[in-house]
């Protein structure tokens, strides 16, 4: 693959590189109050874009079918939103006693409460239910489908058998909708709880803004969908790359404010430090899930072992940017805050990437074993 087309496929990636830069040469056009007026064209209008954005794209009626796969939701959502985060905060509590940069530290408690991708519905029920072998973000095939929550190519596909469980496929669309719903209301909750607010914002006003460029434009987002469902099958709008570069206009803005404050300084130890701890967590979170998953009485097929591997370790950039900018409005290091969320989502790209052969030598081996015992 030439460099223009790598780069073309990674285009969200650059961007926030790109973002990045062009907020450190230029801090002054995004910070509150410059020309780009982010405290409304970011804190509501970029907000709201994204989350109607999310509501329209959204496959809800397809969900319908997993509803009955009980255990498997439970076992999802309660190590997204239960165990990831109070198991992150025990280990920060070990951390802190080293030298690591506290806002970063910070940042991963802010990782362990996010929700999983909406795009984790798109991925895995290709995964599950796929009949030909297809690869990572890195080697995908040019029929697969974009990404809904940043507009690139799917970030883990794991090669799967023809006859693998409809109910599984399902429920992996079902867990990554059912918890991006979830985290709306939980995600600021345990935000809130593990990291407190910005002393300048009442509760009361991080609520009502969550609501009215959140709750409010997903939902409309779902209504439009109702009314525009065949014409959208059809015509099959950018949704993605419509999230992605409004994300970029957010991650921008954060980072014009951190570099228009001459007292924030990012320690470069502790930054290759953090991605050490977020490659560490990802790795034994997808060992652990699958470990308890693939147990004899456990009671999960294997594709059922591949949705929970990815909805449970999978942390959504798209939603959970926004949210930190509503939820810590005012924190001057609110940038430091967002850095693990923004090197989770290429971490958990390359590490799909990485285990994709894996998966698939596994995938192999239990159809033959299963073929045998017929």
């Amino acid at each position: 693959m030439g460099l223009l087309a790598r780069l073309r496929k990674e285009w969200f990636i650059v961007g926030i590189v790109l973002v990045i830069l062009s907020a450190k040469l230029q801090p002054s056009f995004g910070v509150k109050g410059g020309p780009l007026r982010p405290e409304v064209t970011i804190a509501y209008i970029a907000v709201s874009i994204i989350f109607f954005n999310s509501g329209l794209s959204l496959k809800t009626e397809e969900l319908t079918s997993a509803l009955l796969h009980v255990r498997l939701h439970l076992f999802v959502q309660s190590f997204t939103l239960i165990f990831f985060p109070l198991a992150v905060w025990l280990l920060l509590q070990l951390l802190q006693l080293s030298s690591i940069d506290q806002w970063l530290l910070r940042g991963l408690q802010t990782v362990s409460c996010m929700p999983p991708p909406v795009s984790s519905a798109v991925i895995l029920t290709k995964a599950v239910g796929g009949n030909e072998v297809t690869h990572t973000h890195t080697h995908v095939h040019t029929h697969t489908h974009t990404d809904a929550s940043t507009g690139r190519r799917p970030s883990v596909f794991v090669s799967m058998m023809a006859d693998t469980s409809p109910c599984a496929q399902a429920a992996a669309i079902f867990n990554s909708a059912f918890g991006s719903f979830l985290g709306i209301v939980v995600t600021p909750v345990l935000l809130l709880l593990f990291l407190g607010s910005s002393s300048s914002v009442p509760f009361s006003s991080i609520f009502s803004q969550l609501f009215m460029t959140v709750v409010v434009p997903l939902i409309l987002g779902q209504v439009c969908r109702g009314f525009l469902r065949d014409f959208l099958e059809r015509r099959k709008p950018p949704f993605g790359a419509i999230s992605s570069a409004v994300l970029l206009m957010i991650i921008y803005t954060t980072f014009c404010d951190t570099f228009s404050n001459p007292n924030i300084e990012l320690d470069a130890v502790s930054l290759l430090l953090v991605v050490f701890i977020i490659f560490s967590i990802q790795i034994s979170f997808m060992l652990l899930t699958f470990s308890m998953s693939t147990r004899s009485r456990s009671g999960f097929s294997p594709a059922d072992t591949v949705a929970i591997m990815f909805c449970s370790t999978h942390k959504s950039l798209t939603l959970g940017i926004p949210m930190l900018k509503i939820v810590f409005e005012g924190y001057e290091h609110l940038s430091l805050i967002s850095v693990p969320l923004l090197i989770y989502h290429p971490a958990q790209i390359l590490l799909g990437s990485v285990l994709v052969p894996t998966i698939r030598n596994w995938m192999t081996s239990q159809q033959k074993s299963s073929l045998l015992l017929r």
